[in-house]
């Protein structure tokens, strides 16, 4: 599986990352730079968490106006699989790839702790390996995962099926509305979620609930 993921000025997750797709791949991810125009061919595209530009304007919001992200929507438009975590997921909607969009939580502080997650739907390249009715464990580590939309918009993510992962409980969820973790856009090709999978693929560090995800992913192009 050939990979590139997407550097902004500020990101911090870029060697998890890295990390969990080498678990799954024998090939080293590429790492693209904000300030670039092209990107290699590819199977995976990423954006990693972190605080791009240090979320100062908004998080994600001058990220998505980076000139490497034309050339991440013109990629997704193609088909091109994208995986969108935490500050990736805020950075997905503000380019318009996913609806909805990503507001501070509900408790207005920083949120780092272990949360048990449903697996909304297994009809994806994402989620596919978790097998029906599925409960995981994943960490999160946000400032802003309250996850709103307007209710037409949620009722057609839920009507298509495109609710990927939901918080178990409700008090953990930073405020999300319906309790959500993470979307898929109508093609299922990309998925932007608050929790970090690439922090669970080792059982000795948090479980490898995570690694599931990225074999799910490698499965498609072995």
């Amino acid at each position: 599986m050939r990979s590139v993921i997407i550097l902004f000025p500020g990101t911090n997750r870029s060697r998890d990352m890295t990390m969990a797709i080498r678990r799954v791949s024998p090939h080293a991810p590429r790492l693209v730079r904000h300030h670039e125009t092209d990107l290699p061919a590819t199977d995976l595209i990423v954006l990693p968490g972190g605080f791009a530009y240090g979320d100062y304007l908004r998080a994600g919001a001058m990220a998505a106006r980076a000139p490497v992200m034309r050339a991440v929507v013109e990629q997704a438009r193609r088909g091109v699989m994208v995986l969108g975590v935490c500050n990736g997921f805020q950075v997905l909607t503000e380019v318009g790839l996913l609806p909805g969009a990503l507001m501070r939580n509900a408790g207005l502080a920083f949120t780092c702790r272990t949360v048990t997650l449903d697996v909304a739907t297994t009809s994806s390249p994402f989620t596919a390996g978790y097998g029906a009715a599925r409960t995981i464990t994943l960490p999160v580590a946000n400032n802003d995962g309250n996850f709103h939309a307007d209710e037409e918009t949620l009722d057609r993510l839920e009507g298509e099926d495109l609710v990927a992962l939901r918080y178990v409980d409700p008090t953990l969820s930073n405020g999300s509305v319906r309790r959500i973790a993470g979307i898929l856009n109508p093609e299922r090709t990309v998925l932007g979620l608050m929790p970090h999978p690439e922090n669970a693929i080792d059982r000795e560090t948090g479980g490898e609930d995570g690694l599931v995800l990225f074999r799910s992913l490698a499965g498609l192009f072995r």
